[in-house]
Parts: C-alpha cells; sequence; structure tokens
C-alpha cells in the first residue's frame, strides 16, 4: 500500500524508501507543512501477516480505498505486516480519528482501533 496518497502537494518518504528499523515517528512528521500539529491513529489487523497473499492484498486495497475518501485529510498511511498494523496521520479534524477508522473498520471488520480508555 503506498504510504503517500495521490494528488498530495506535500509529499512524505513512502516506508519503501525508510530503513525498516527506522521508528514511527521518524517516517513522518507530527507538523504539517504550515507547523501545525497533526493527529494520528492506529489500528490492528489480528494476524494478518499469516493470512494467504490474495487475502492481504484485498485487504491493502479496502484499507487504501478508504483512506483514499479522505485523501484531503490524510497524510500519511503505513500498513504494517510485522506487527499486523496500520498508523495513519491526518490533518486534525472534528471526528477524523473516529470516523476514518469506523470506515476502515466496514471495509475490513477484523480491523480494530487501537485507543485508550475514556476517562
Amino acid at each position: 500500500m503506498p504510504a503517500v496518497l495521490k494528488g498530495h502537494q506535500h509529499k512524505l518518504p513512502t516506508a519503501a524508501q525508510l530503513l525498516p528499523a527506522d521508528p514511527l515517528y521518524k517516517r513522518a512528521s507530527r507538523e504539517d507543512e504550515h507547523a501545525k500539529p497533526l493527529s494520528d491513529f492506529m489500528m490492528v489487523i489480528p494476524r494478518l501477516h499469516t493470512r494467504p497473499q490474495q487475502l492481504i492484498q484485498d485487504t491493502g486495497r479496502k484499507i487504501e480505498a478508504a483512506l483514499e475518501r479522505h485523501a484531503s485529510t490524510v497524510v500519511f498511511a503505513d500498513l504494517n505486516l510485522k506487527i499486523n498494523g496500520l498508523w495513519a496521520i491526518a490533518r486534525p479534524q472534528p471526528g477524523v480519528c473516529w470516523n476514518l477508522p469506523v470506515e476502515i473498520n466496514a471495509a475490513v471488520p477484523d480491523a480494530l482501533l487501537v485507543a485508550q480508555p475514556a476517562f
């Protein structure tokens, strides 16, 4: 899955351009081109890397389609099969870190949002 969505003027590096040992915070900026903070979320897809290659590719396409529908908001996404995780960075807009994961979960029911409990 491409780490940079089509149509963005400010392109971030793709995961293929980085060393696999680089931590996530080094892969993408935490600020946009105007130095405004970005929001992020993580989802896990249990046992994704153990599934048949065709199912992995289909899952990636479904996730990519959801991200593309929010291309004006999402600035970076990384589907990491080693940890069965999706990490996405988006421009902070009300509900984006809830609505987009809900949409991804509708397309990929195994995808679960990683969150902390509300206080």
